[in-house]
């Protein structure tokens, strides 16, 4: 009976397997068709061989984006302090590696800014397909951001435009190692790489509570992202006008999302620090909170002190 039951349970397990397998077999003779050959330097590499990880990666995270303010409504928030500081150090010294490599890559590979195609960079090329894809799996790493604002119920910085970003960037590099890992696709990567070393290593201090007072460059953090996204355009639109054997269809796929990441960003820019701002000025005008005729309000101030401390657990 013992053996009767292992043999029908691994029977169970290896059709499931066999289900899975034609399930990857029929995506990717879709994605086959519809996009060409793959490059074959990527074959078999770790989560590139089949669409169907990267997808249901993406499927969980947007149902624990869903799922887990719900979950965490009626609970305390965790501090997540320490584990905080050794993540987004992680994130920052990754940030960096890549930034180096690629940019160590490029110069070896003597790429060309305007236009570069996937197989003229020799030994280099391969030198920035590894880069890559430390970057296309540092955007599952990433999904670690929105888990800890979840965590510590920070639902307010789960934005529209922090999902989508985080969303379909792990889908897009998929895509983009699978059929081009190299080439013209180092320039995005490049400047997004030298911003989250800013990036990271900004929100790692902020974890230390008594670094905040000298954190100062959060809102040039912003500015840098809409820089690195109108360079990005600009840099790709030179292989529409001079084009190379780089895939125009990709060209044209890459500006159209760094000019969504615009207007989100954009968005967010006004929103957070314009508002801010002008609130600012109104408020200091009505003598409502820093100033009473000419003299500081001492007691608001540490008020709004007290009732920050009290609201904040880490």
């Amino acid at each position: 009976m013992l053996v009767e039951a292992q043999e029908s349970g691994f029977g169970f397990e290896g059709h499931n397997g066999c289900r899975m397998e034609l399930l990857d077999k029929t995506i990717n003779s879709y994605l086959d068709v519809w996009l060409g050959p793959r490059d074959p330097r990527v074959k078999g590499w770790l989560l590139l061989e089949n669409y169907t990880p990267t997808f249901i990666f993406s499927v969980l995270y947007l149902l624990i984006v869903w799922l887990g303010p719900k979950y965490m409504r009626n609970k305390q928030p965790f501090s997540c302090r320490g584990i905080l500081v050794v993540y987004n150090l992680g994130l920052t010294l990754l940030s960096l590696y890549m930034f180096y490599e690629l940019l160590t890559g490029v110069w070896e590979g003597g790429y060309n800014f305007f236009c570069q195609d996937t197989h003229s960079g020799g030994e280099a090329d391969m030198k920035i397909i590894r880069v890559l894809w430390w970057y296309y799996f540092s955007k599952l790493i990433e999904f670690m951001d929105t888990f800890f604002f979840i965590l510590r119920k920070n639902n307010h910085q789960i934005t529209v435009l922090h999902v989508y970003h985080h969303a379909t960037m792990l889908n897009i590099w998929w895509f983009v190692m699978n059929w081009v890992p190299c080439g013209h696709s180092y320039f995005g990567a490049t400047l997004n790489s030298f911003i989250h070393v800013l990036m990271y290593s900004y929100y790692g201090l902020s974890a230390v509570p008594a670094m905040r007072p000298y954190l100062w460059w959060k809102k040039y953090i912003t500015q840098g992202q809409l820089t690195q996204f109108v360079l990005t355009i600009f840099q790709t639109s030179c292989g529409v006008v001079w084009p190379c054997a780089f895939p125009q269809g990709w060209l044209y796929f890459q500006i159209s999302y760094m000019i969504s990441l615009i207007i989100l960003f954009t968005n967010f820019y006004i929103q957070t620090y314009n508002k801010k701002a002008s609130s600012r000025r109104k408020e200091y005008q009505n003598g409502s909170t820093a100033t009473v005729n000419g003299y500081t309000n001492s007691f608001s101030s540490l008020e709004n002190n007290v009732k920050q401390r009290k609201q904040r657990k880490d």
